[in-house]
């Protein structure tokens, strides 16, 4: 399957809310912890901001998945705009296409000369955290949230895993891309 990742555009809004959606009903009919519901508002302003990157076969949407390049927030100390942080990833169920957003990730990451691929999932989900720890992440600590609007709203308040993967002959000091 080839597939191409490329920033999402306004027009993309209900066909990323429906993925949302189905991601939501998927985790409640399976029993996983996972999102109550997405706060439309920060989708948007990710779009807007060319954060929210869509994972695109034959101009079928297979995914989405979030990009930021500082997340104090969560991160708090460990922050050093060092990492690409990777947020709100949501595949097909049909796709099982982590290793095509990894392999972006590391690509990406390793152009602007970062040290880290970054992310947080439910720390109460340790299928999750097995699965990325699959991929070579290293689990580094849980965290609580807080409860605070600069978060969607289904991030507050939420206790998470943080998990980092360093990438292999990063440089030693790298600085977030301008």
């Amino acid at each position: 399957m080839n597939t191409v990742i490329v920033p999402a555009s306004p027009e993309d809004m209900d066909a990323i809310l429906i993925l949302f959606e189905k991601a939501i009903r998927y985790q409640q009919a399976n029993g996983y912890i996972g999102w109550p519901n997405m706060d439309r508002q920060f989708i948007e302003a990710d779009v807007n901001k060319g954060l929210l990157y869509k994972v695109l076969s034959e101009d079928k949407l297979l995914g989405i998945f979030c990009v930021c390049y500082t997340d104090q927030l969560i991160w708090r100390d460990k922050e050093n705009g060092d990492a690409v942080y990777l947020h709100r990833i949501v595949l097909n169920r049909e796709f099982a296409g982590f290793k095509v957003v990894f392999d972006w990730a590391l690509a990406h990451a390793r152009k602007a000369g970062l040290r880290y691929v970054r992310m947080d999932t439910w720390a109460e989900n340790a299928k999750l955290i097995d699965y990325y720890k699959g991929y070579g992440f290293r689990f580094i600590e849980n965290y609580k949230t807080e409860n605070t609007t600069k978060l969607p709203v289904q991030h507050r308040n939420l206790n998470v895993a943080l998990l980092e993967f360093k990438i292999p002959d990063a440089p030693d000091q790298a600085k977030a891309p301008a």
